[in-house]
């Protein structure tokens, strides 16, 4: 893999952007506070904007390495920051890539998360060099699945309670997109 970073992304509605430190608030007010966009992720709902401003300090001091992805995902109609995607995981020797998103409820069933999802999935097989893109979700959270069905990937399992989230320990449906079976739908 030729890991480039988190450059900007676009789409049609969308900017893929590195987090800056004035987006906390944005971050904190659009999602990284309500415990319904939490309920199935690993990490709690921020109790404070301050938390968010940590959590940018980190993110942003990480933009240094070349292996680190993680975007702000910024409506192009009026600038608001409505979520976040990122490599979560990445398996370097053998170039699997795993990504995680979270997206505020005011914004959820609009094909926002969907749109996000397939950039990233483009500019990692085609830009970075990945032959495989993975993600997970729990299966309670069905509108995750549907996301990663719509962006190409394969239902490939579920693994039963080899998963923690804010819920308890719980089974993670796993599914993957070859690199493969990217380009023979791209042609």
């Amino acid at each position: 893999m030729n890991n480039l970073g988190t450059v900007r992304l676009e789409t049609k509605r969308l900017i893929l952007r590195r987090f800056v430190p004035e987006d906390a608030k944005s971050m904190y007010e659009n999602w990284a506070s309500d415990a319904e966009v939490t309920k199935y992720l690993t990490w709690k709902a921020h109790d404070s904007v301050h938390v968010s401003e940590k959590y940018l300090e980190s993110v942003i001091s990480g933009y240094a390495s070349p292996d680190q992805y993680e975007w702000g995902i910024e409506l192009k109609s009026d600038e608001t920051l409505v979520g976040t995607i990122a490599a979560v995981q990445l398996k370097k020797d053998l170039g699997i890539v795993h990504v995680g998103y979270c997206l505020g409820r005011k914004w959820w069933h609009n094909g926002i998360m969907s749109e996000a999802f397939a950039e990233v999935i483009r500019f990692f097989i085609e830009d970075v060099g990945a032959v495989r893109v993975e993600s997970r979700h729990d299966p309670r959270n069905v509108y995750s699945g549907k996301v990663m069905e719509k962006c190409g990937l394969r239902y490939e399992g579920t693994l039963r309670r080899s998963d923690r989230n804010n819920q308890g320990i719980c089974d993670a449906a796993w599914y993957g997109l070859l690199k493969d079976d990217y380009l023979g739908r791209a042609k």
